[in-house]
């Protein structure tokens, strides 16, 4: 490129910046004080100037220098203001003391302005320093002695309110002290913050010398980058500079919106699900334990009503009805199996706690719901269901996730129509070569099967259950016919369908997030 057309290609910024040094001896050196300065441009403007000098190699960094400094959080004006959490312990203990009254940790915890970590910290610091003692009983007695640091942290406040100080200013003592007490990942109740704040000298590199000393010859017309009337009535265009447009560079590139490849996947499997006759289903996160259990014939002491596998609603707790004759088929075949022909489960049934309020746990309370408004016969029915179970959240599980649920009714379902239409599933949603199954029990479905497919890599792998509904489960809900019903792991269908190894390469963004199944019905 030759100087003209270098010259024409700088910015308006950048031309200042320029002439700023050719305004000095030649090759001196400025820093970005002086540039500010010398320059007039705000500090935002200015960095783009230089950093767009540098990206051309018209300027150098000639010296780099990194400072700590250290400053006040929001938390540590707080502090300079009243009190520090080690001052109000320190001070609750000598109160104590001085009244003869027994002062425990739980005490410190539950005064106003302290939480349990900060108290935790404040009397750890104090008793290393001999101004508490843990005495018999948890309680916690004054020694009497000061603390040398509740009182250099005062004094670090005072003096870093007054204005930002070096770290390397500050004493050894002092430097372990800000450490001690500044904000850190994972810890940001802190009073003090330690930043580095990075000065930069920079001159010209040789082709910028050039392009200096030829601004400062030919001078710099003023620069506008539209021809207005007004600059051709009275012919001020000629005196001016204009901005000129480089035809030949490329377009901004827009980067196009793109489903999830799991969104998609959830897609194409609604897609062949309504193509093959299904019709969705829909319900509600939040449901009764009615519908989520009692319905589905689980008995109200079975282990999945346990607290660590339900989320139960705080408020409201319970529901204010439950529809009829539902709820009275539903308890009758609980207790003594109603007209089911069953002996049910012999127990009590308790009509209150069939209406509290949890986060949907099984898929299948959409089933039951769909049973219960009068569906057509013969009929499919089908729901991509979001589920919450009580788990630990880590790489490959979390607390909700999602499960293809549905029922088939007809006069002529039997067994065999299930395992076909499980066969199907796996070969045309699932993509699986070989499938097998195998007998398994679920509370609500008898006979009950597992459906397993060969993986690739991960080998034989379970997507999920199924079975025919009991009689207690369709003869309260008013469903006089046979209904076969599945539900799917949809995370571990996606697997084998994407061909993945692991569930972790479909949701790289934000592992705690995944959606992974249990493989349960």
């Amino acid at each position: 490129m030759d100087i003209s057309s270098l010259i024409d290609s700088l910015h308006p910024l950048e031309i200042k910046v320029l002439t700023a040094f050719g305004a000095n001896p030649s090759g001196s050196v400025l820093n970005t004080e002086q540039l500010v300065a010398a320059t007039a441009l705000e500090p935002s403007q200015l960095s783009m100037a230089i950093e767009w000098l540098l990206a051309k190699s018209l300027l150098v960094i000639d010296k780099e220098t990194v400072t700590p400094v250290v400053s006040l959080t929001s938390i540590g004006e707080q502090y300079y203001a009243k009190q520090l959490p080690i001052e109000e312990v320190l001070e609750a203990a000598r109160n104590a003391a001085g009244t003869g009254q027994r002062l425990t940790i739980q005490d410190l915890q539950s005064k106003e302005g302290l939480d349990s970590s900060d108290v935790s910290k404040a009397v750890g610091r104090l008793k290393k320093e001999g101004v508490l003692l843990i005495v018999q009983g948890g309680c916690i007695e004054s020694t009497g002695r000061p603390s040398p640091t509740a009182e250099r942290v005062r004094a670090l406040l005072q003096q870093v309110h007054e204005g930002h100080h070096e770290l390397e200013t500050l004493s050894e003592a002092d430097r372990q002290i800000i450490q001690d007490y500044a904000v850190k990942r994972g810890n940001a109740k802190e009073p003090f913050r330690v930043d580095d704040r990075v000065a930069r000298s920079f001159t010209l590199a040789p082709t910028g010398v050039t392009a200096t000393d030829h601004l400062m010859k030919q001078g710099v017309a003023e620069e506008v980058s539209q021809l207005s009337p007004e600059l051709l009535k009275d012919g001020s265009w000629r005196t001016k500079r204009f901005r000129k447009y480089t035809i030949s560079l490329r377009a901004p590139r827009i980067a196009t919106g793109k489903k999830h490849p799991y969104r998609e996947f959830l897609d194409q499997v609604k897609t062949k699900l309504v193509s093959m006759g299904f019709q969705e289903m829909r319900g509600s996160l939040v449901e009764t334990e009615f519908w989520n259990m009692d319905a589905l014939f689980m008995p109200q002491f079975h282990p999945a009503r346990d607290i660590h596998d339900v989320y139960f609603v705080k408020e409201p707790t319970h529901a204010t009805r439950i529809a009829e004759p539902f709820l009275t088929n539903v308890m009758k075949a609980h207790q003594d199996g109603g007209k089911t022909g069953s002996t049910g489960w012999k127990y009590a049934f308790n009509a209150e706690r069939a209406k509290r309020l949890v986060l949907r746990s099984q898929g299948t309370a959409v089933s039951a719901r769909t049973l219960a408004s009068a569906p057509a016969v013969p009929g499919k029915y089908f729901s991509i269901a979001r589920r919450f179970r009580y788990d630990q959240v880590y790489a490959t599980h979390a607390t909700d996730f999602f499960q293809v649920e549905g029922i088939v009714l007809g006069e002529d379902i039997n067994f065999r129509t299930l395992l076909g239409l499980l066969n199907l599933f796996a070969r045309e949603v699932a993509q699986a070569k070989e499938v097998k199954f195998l007998p398994a029990y679920f509370p609500f479905t008898e006979p009950s099967v597992e459906m397993h497919v060969r993986h690739p890599r991960l080998g034989w792998m379970e997507l999920g259950g199924a079975g025919l509904f009991r009689p207690e489960v369709t003869l309260p809900l008013g469903v006089n016919v046979p209904v076969i019903a599945w539900g799917l792991g949809l995370d571990r269908m996606a697997m084998v369908a994407l061909g993945i190894h692991d569930i972790r390469e479909l949701f790289t963004d934000n592992l705690e997030l995944i959606r992974t199944t249990r493989g349960s019905f």
